[in-house]
């Protein structure tokens, strides 16, 4: 007679097993929530600026990719992303936002000029990308924060299609890094609209 253990199916659905193949979604869990507690009652203002400093780090993120050809980049490129992100307000020379966009123009052109390890058609794919995220976010910024969170929420939301669609895909970025940003962007969507 068998054990529990010999049952394949019955492996597939311990909780351990699970988190194991969906840590990316445990983890993008996890930061929202942490997020949500630590931002308290913060006023929509606020929760506009950051969110709106941070969503051209998304676009950024695939265009270095991208550049580089190698989808095990990934996520050292979100972690000096972010230290950039949360380094550069403590200098009032310039914001985030602005600092990011740059470097996305950087390597549009750089990738017009020199090529790209996936070809010009997926290079123009990440540019619209960007275009479109990158437009939503300074958009967002410059507008009253009340419609400005709206035009943020769409921006977070429709970057978590980017990378569930980059997921199915399995094209530019790691399949953990497209999965735990697709979780993030639309809670972080949800955040925006429902809990400020």
């Amino acid at each position: 007679m068998s054990g529990p253990a010999s049952h394949p199916i019955a492996d597939r659905s311990h909780p351990a097993t699970l988190l194991k193949r969906r840590w990316p979604t445990a983890l993008a869990v996890a930061v929202v929530a942490l997020n949500v507690i630590a931002s308290g009652s913060q006023d929509v203002a606020d929760a506009v600026g950051g969110f709106g400093e941070t969503l051209p780090l998304l676009p950024l993120i695939y265009l270095v990719v991208n550049q580089i050809g190698k989808p095990q980049a990934t996520w050292p490129v979100l972690g000096a992303g972010l230290v950039a992100v949360f380094v550069l307000p403590f200098q009032d020379v310039v914001a985030p936002s602005t600092v990011l966009v740059a470097l996305a123009l950087v390597l549009l052109a750089w990738g017009a000029v020199r090529g790209t390890p996936h070809g010009r058609a997926t290079l123009g794919v990440q540019a619209a990308g960007a275009l479109v995220f990158c437009g939503l976010a300074l958009a967002g910024l410059v507008v009253d924060p009340d419609l400005g969170r709206y035009l943020l929420a769409a921006g977070w939301f429709f970057h978590g299609v980017w990378d569930f669609v980059h997921l199915g895909l399995d094209k530019v970025v790691s399949r953990t890094f497209a999965e735990w940003c697709g979780v993030i962007d639309v809670l972080v969507a949800v955040q925006l609209l429902f809990l400020l």
